[in-house]
C-alpha cells in the first residue's frame, strides 16, 4: 500500500525585509537633476528611470576618472543583473543625489551598489544594484579588469 508523502518542514526563514541606506554608508556622490519627463500619471519618478540613474552615476564616475571610455576603450562594460528597492517617492524638480559604492570586485565583473538620495536627506528613497561583466569591446568575451578601472574601483569599496 502506497502512503501519501508527508510534507517536509520547512526552517527556512523569509528574508528580511529590504531597508534604506544611510548616506554615510556610500563612498561616492553625483547629483543628478530630475526633469519633467521622468515623472509619471501619479506624480512622482517612474520606476524605469531609476535604473537610468544608476547607470549614469556609475558610467558618469568612471569617465570622469579616467578609466572608462565609451567611444574608444578597448573593454566595455555589460549589465548583466540588476534590483532596485523603493522606500519613498521622489519627484520633479527634486535634485537626487546618488550614492555610489562597490560591493562585489571580481576578475571580470563589479557588483554596483547605489543609493538614491533625496537631496539634503540622510536615507535613500531608492537603492539598489547592478553587476557589469567587462569584455572586450570586439569580441564580448569577457576579459579581466584593467589594472587602472581595478585600482579606482578598490576606493570605493
Amino acid at each position: 500500500m502506497n502512503t501519501p508523502a508527508t510534507p517536509a518542514t520547512s526552517s527556512t526563514v523569509a528574508p528580511a525585509k529590504p531597508q534604506p541606506d544611510a548616506r554615510s554608508s556610500y563612498k561616492a556622490f553625483r547629483a543628478i537633476s530630475t526633469r519633467w519627463m521622468d515623472n509619471d500619471v501619479y506624480g512622482h519618478v517612474n520606476n524605469v528611470v531609476y535604473y537610468s540613474w544608476f547607470d549614469t552615476a556609475v558610467n558618469a564616475t568612471l569617465i570622469e576618472q579616467g578609466v572608462l571610455n565609451i567611444h574608444t576603450g578597448t573593454t566595455i562594460g555589460l549589465v548583466v543583473e540588476t534590483q532596485c528597492f523603493y522606500f519613498a517617492p521622489l519627484a520633479f524638480p527634486q535634485t537626487i543625489d546618488a550614492g555610489i559604492r562597490v560591493a562585489k570586485l571580481g576578475t571580470s565583473s563589479v557588483r554596483y551598489e547605489v543609493g538614491l538620495f533625496a537631496q539634503g536627506e540622510d536615507l535613500t528613497a531608492a537603492r539598489g544594484h547592478f553587476v557589469h561583466v567587462y569584455v572586450d569591446r570586439e569580441t564580448h568575451r569577457p576579459v579581466p579588469l584593467p589594472a587602472a578601472l581595478k585600482t579606482f574601483l578598490e576606493t570605493l569599496t
